[in-house]
């Protein structure tokens, strides 16, 4: 038998040489296959071991992020947003989602700072609006500034209006730089309030002005039995800047609700809530639609700007008194067809959004001032847990639990639901006309 030739030197591949530092000792698709064997282990520990609460948590993040990355895409295909009826639509468990800010920092009103105020249970604070066939984005303060770069962006209405206000105001300090141009040195009146953002040359301000139009009475100092209102004319300090405002969010429905007397070219054109005063009744309805259509006559009068019209934000006491520190004690929204609006606030609604119609119908099409509806009437009146309730007032149960105490079931707590108000806002300014 023939002996084994060696083979020949120029065939041979020299071994490359022993590494002497430290790396991997598998290769890199090994150790891709290893990552994801050891993800889909933890996905099944999670699916079979752990408390729902934490297998809701993980997929609802999951299901965030896929909603967030899907409108992102829509928006940006659309050009800056794609038609969407945000009004209808449900709550959906999404933790942590609107712990956006802290309130203390950017020094909200002291009642609606519910952290702040010792409220215990942050679960209203693990929900997000989902609109019925549309995505509605999480509030991006860099888009909301771009859409709005180098314009005044003016809150006019009731303690609604500044509750909105001073949530976009967190929204963006918590983003961005800012300056606080002005504050009411009443803290607990808060009547006006602004606030400068330089790196986009945006203004932010809050008007007080519960009835649109001037009036004088129980609005300035709540010891008075009523109030007295001229449905002609606006209320003089916002009137005064109105040439300066570029976006104007126009929120005012609850205050027609108290007793007042009203005024029209100087003379008395009936009252509410009064009737020793021997005048004609006027009711609610009609005072909130004549000072929504002379607002809107005083906007459409001068430089082109848009004008968004906040709907009534139902208030959550059910049938409880305004002390009672149970009224909204509930701890998560309402699911769909759990709670109704009633006639009147399904009223108070209407009347605004026929007021934006009319006033579309006699600017015209292509008109100066665009106006568009803010329909938040369904998406707060599901939201009786995000009230400060209670906790309006700091650690309310310090010395115990009182029969009566002061509470709150009309705003929000900052942060809170009324942060989706300013989500909303955000598509409607970043939507083509």
């Amino acid at each position: 038998m023939a002996a084994c030739e060696p083979l020949h030197s120029s065939s041979q591949k020299p071994l490359p040489p022993r590494s002497t530092k430290p790396g991997y000792f598998l290769p890199k698709t090994v150790c891709i296959w290893l990552a994801c064997g050891f993800l889909f282990l933890a996905f099944l520990h999670l699916l079979c071991c752990s408390p729902r609460d934490a297998q809701e948590a993980a997929f609802t993040y999951v299901l965030q992020y896929a909603n967030d990355a899907y409108s992102k895409l829509i928006t940006s295909r659309s050009g800056g947003g794609q038609p969407c009826d945000y009004s209808e639509g449900r709550w959906v468990w999404a933790p942590g989602h609107a712990r956006r800010y802290n309130a203390t920092v950017c020094d909200v009103k002291e009642g609606q700072d519910c952290l702040l105020n010792g409220r215990p249970d942050t679960g209203y604070l693990n929900w997000r609006w989902q609109p019925a066939g549309c995505p509605l984005p999480a509030f991006d303060a860099a888009a909301f500034l771009t859409a709005v770069r180098g314009k005044h962006v003016a809150f006019v209405g009731d303690s609604m209006a500044r509750n909105q206000g001073e949530s976009l105001a967190c929204l963006l300090t918590s983003a961005v730089p800012h300056r606080v141009v002005y504050r009411d040195p009443v803290r607990y009146r808060r009547h006006f309030m602004r606030w400068a953002f330089p790196t986009h040359d945006v203004t932010v301000s809050v008007y007080w002005a519960p009835f649109l139009g001037r009036a004088t009475g129980k609005c300035e100092n709540y010891s008075m039995p009523y109030n007295l209102v001229d449905l002609d004319a606006p209320a003089d300090r916002w009137a005064a800047d109105a040439d300066t405002m570029d976006v104007v969010v126009l929120a005012a429905s609850h205050w027609v609700l108290n007793p007042a007397v009203y005024h029209n070219g100087g003379e008395v054109v009936g009252v509410h809530g009064h009737p020793e005063l021997k005048h004609t009744d006027i009711g609610y309805a009609t005072p909130l639609r004549q000072v929504y259509r002379m607002s809107l006559e005083w906007l459409s009068s001068g430089r082109p700007r848009t004008v968004v019209l906040a709907t009534f934000s139902p208030t959550h006491f059910e049938n409880h008194p305004l002390d009672d520190p149970t009224a909204c004690a509930k701890k998560e929204p309402y699911k769909e067809g759990e709670k109704e609006l009633d006639s009147m606030e399904k009223e108070l609604r209407k009347i605004v959004v026929e007021e934006a119609e009319a006033a579309v119908q006699r600017n015209g099409p292509g008109g100066a001032v665009r106006i568009e509806v803010l329909d938040v009437t369904k998406l707060a009146a599901m939201r009786p847990d995000g009230h400060p309730g209670p906790y309006m007032n700091r650690d309310p149960f310090a010395n115990g639990v009182a029969q009566k105490m002061p509470t709150d079931c009309l705003h929000f707590c900052l942060p809170g639901p009324v942060d989706t108000f300013n989500e909303v806002l955000q598509q409607i300014l970043m939507k083509k006309r």
